[in-house]
């Protein structure tokens, strides 16, 4: 049998089904080579993006954005025909109620994400400064809220942010601003003296770290209190998202900050006693995520049941809302690592700021050894189980 004969028969099985021991032909340099269809031996050429269908995950639904604008036309026209001009904050105050109105009746019973419902109330928003020819930037970030909203900014020595952060906090609908001044031997005072609807706390003498949350919480009036600190200027639509979904029924909204910390082998002391923290609690799922770090979002059920001392020992009061049943999660995410001030009691290996939070780690560790016995919520796990929690 000559070469070729073998070869054109070998074509005519060419087709034949991998599973029955098809045969594929290449050529390379003029030479030809016979190999099972299906083989470790790999084509070179690009990988077809995987086409996702049946149960895969559902499809965006289409934003109606021309509806919410001509919603929000009709309700600024309306507000024009029955109240006239109005300015200032009867006229903020108007719109608010007539985006939560719309919103509560648009949205009835399928609450979208926070970032659909932002497009469609901003949306809204340009319609009724539209219809009232107004700018509609004087109406802030419009964020459908059905409960009263507060927030509190702690601050020592941060005259250069101060006036910002309480500026993107001012483009929220919040009924009041709790400034905790915290021994300020700046300019920080009068930052904030001549603001007006800011409730202000100055206390000359230090109070401590994290005691001035703890005095603002005592003092807001709100159903569901945003807590900030005066050094880290977060936009008032990040700010936003913690609000919006400490209505959907959670009572403590942390900030996942996982997304920007480095893996397990290099991430600090801090970092790992935070997951350590959660782990210990039977809450993997917050991995590093804590109270320690803001923005964070407590509903007044919160408050009433940790109690507004605890607030002062971030770690243990978040370890008592989790043993207390408290709804916990970490939904959004604001990127505090790169926005945080450094100075010299927070930078450097063991430095200040690093031991008083790790002792606070240990204060929460014993309250929940305390109530739980010493073996708390471990299990035992593999190896690999726990290198695949580290790692996220």
């Amino acid at each position: 049998m000559t070469r070729s004969k073998k070869i054109v028969r070998i074509r005519k099985r060419r087709n034949k089904p991998a599973a029955f021991g098809g045969r594929k032909k290449t050529t390379r340099r003029g030479r030809t080579f016979l190999h099972p269809v299906g083989s470790v031996r790999k084509e070179r050429h690009r990988r077809r993006p995987v086409q996702r269908t049946g149960n895969s995950a559902p499809l965006r639904p289409k934003l109606d954005l021309s509806a919410a604008y001509a919603a929000g036309a009709q309700a600024g026209a309306e507000a024009l025909r029955l109240h006239g001009e109005i300015n200032g904050p009867m006229s903020r105050s108007h719109f608010q109620s007539a985006l939560t109105e719309w919103f509560a009746d648009h949205m009835a019973g399928k609450r979208p994400t926070y970032s659909d419902a932002l497009a469609l109330c901003f949306s809204f928003q340009k319609g009724y400064a539209v219809s009232r020819q107004e700018n509609e930037s004087i109406y802030g970030v419009p964020l459908p809220l059905f409960s009263k909203a507060s927030a509190v900014i702690t601050a020592c020595n941060e005259e250069d942010t101060l006036g910002k952060v309480i500026d993107e906090l001012e483009r929220l609908p919040l009924s009041e601003i709790v400034v905790v001044l915290n021994g300020c031997t700046d300019n920080s005072f009068s930052k904030v003296a001549w603001r007006k609807n800011i409730i202000l706390a100055n206390f000359p003498d230090r109070l401590g770290h994290d005691v001035g949350r703890s005095v603002g919480a005592a003092l807001v009036t709100g159903d569901s209190i945003l807590f900030v600190d005066g050094d880290m200027e977060v936009p008032a639509e990040e700010l936003g998202a913690f609000l919006y979904e400490r209505e959907q029924g959670t009572d403590v909204v942390l900030n996942d900050i996982s997304g920007y910390l480095p893996h397990y082998e290099r991430q600090d002391e801090v970092t790992r006693c935070k997951l350590y923290l959660n782990q210990a609690l039977g809450r993997p799922d917050l991995r590093s995520s804590s109270l320690t770090a803001v923005p964070h979002v407590l509903s007044r059920k919160a408050i009433e049941t940790v109690g507004t001392e605890m607030l002062a020992v971030p770690p243990k009061a978040q370890a008592i809302a989790i043993m207390e049943g408290l709804a916990v999660a970490a939904p959004c995410s604001a990127d505090v690592i790169s926005r945080n001030r450094l100075r010299q009691g927070n930078s450097g290996a063991g430095n200040s700021v690093v031991l008083l939070i790790l002792g606070d780690h240990l204060e929460a560790l014993n309250e929940a050894i305390r109530r739980k016995g010493a073996k708390l919520n471990w299990e035992t796990a593999s190896r690999s189980q726990l290198a695949k929690v580290r790692n996220g």
